[in-house]
């Protein structure tokens, strides 16, 4: 078996739990599915905003920066509770919340302690606010070596979304990583990526998850596009090649009366050079033995009912 076929939940950080909401979510089972399953966009984390810094309409989709916890509280009841944090920097405040996973959260929300916070902005009565963003001890952010100032930001789904995150995602991309990085294999030869200007597939994997510069991202995302697009060539072309050897074409050896007498006296004007060449090469199909398939294309007026 193609170790790319072995089990999601092998990959540190799944799980058999995750494993199963991967597969019932977004359809990934094997290793191979999650390496194939790309960013949409990507994120720079290697900028760290001050608070100050985010404002309302500078259409920020993802931001991160670095702020002390001030102080926490509760409100609300039952499914309707939620937990907050408030956090500042020099330059400004902000409101961290969390709906969900608040017994987990609270743990481990240390007040007057320094944390990277990533998320999504959002503005409540004038004050930056974040709906469960991504914390991290600027000791732990200090210490985390990335792959790349780039982060992918994966498709996914609510159910996801809310056991994963963004950074869980990212880091078992990470984690699959490690594991598969020597097991690639390059089904191209190297003189056909040469003639088309293709990077070698690990490569193009590497640079899709972990863009070491925007023109790596670019000969990537051509690569993986030209193995789609080669991919579904060659199954056309396979399918073609089975159909043939399966079914014959009717053969017309030979123009029958009816045709020449309508062709050399009924027909009230000699064929432009155009027809006569697309009817020479309709007749030229005809003898080979194998099905036709002809598209008769040309504007309005030009004589493809004649022809045909």
């Amino acid at each position: 078996m193609d170790y790319l076929d072995s089990d999601i939940k092998y990959v540190s950080g799944v799980g058999e739990v995750r494993a199963k909401l991967l597969e019932r979510e977004l359809g990934i089972r094997t290793l191979g599915d999650m390496l194939r399953h790309f960013p949409f966009r990507y994120i720079d984390r290697t900028r760290i905003y001050r608070i100050a810094e985010i404002t309302d309409g500078a259409g920020l989709a993802y931001v991160q920066f670095r702020a002390r916890v001030t102080g926490v509280g509760y409100a609300g009841e039952g499914r309707r509770r939620r937990f907050t944090a408030y956090v500042q920097d020099p330059s400004g405040s902000a409101e961290l919340v969390w709906f969900q996973g608040i017994k987990w959260i609270e743990k481990r929300v240390e007040v007057g302690r320094e944390y990277l916070v990533f998320g999504r902005p959002s503005f409540y009565r004038g004050t930056l606010s974040m709906a469960h963003p991504e914390l991290e001890t600027m000791e732990q952010a200090l210490s985390r070596k990335a792959e790349s100032g780039m982060q992918g930001i994966y498709p996914s789904t609510e159910k996801l979304s809310n056991q994963l995150g963004t950074k869980g995602m990212y880091q078992i991309v990470c984690n699959l990583w490690r594991l598969v990085r020597d097991r690639i294999s390059d089904p191209l030869p190297e003189s056909l990526r040469t003639q088309y200007g293709l990077i070698p597939l690990r490569e193009a994997f590497y640079n899709i998850h972990f863009p070491q510069s925007q023109e790596l991202l670019r000969q990537a995302q051509y690569r993986l596009k030209f193995d789609e697009l080669l991919g579904v060539q060659l199954n056309v072309q396979s399918r073609r090649t089975a159909r043939l050897a399966k079914s014959d074409g009717f053969l017309f050896p030979k123009v029958g009366e009816a045709f020449n007498t309508f062709y050399n006296r009924k027909l009230p004007f000699p064929l432009t050079g155009a027809q006569k060449r697309v009817v020479r090469e309709i007749r030229q199909d005809t003898v080979t033995g194998f099905q036709m398939n002809r598209l008769l294309q040309g504007d309005v007026g030009s004589g493809k009912t004649l022809v045909a």
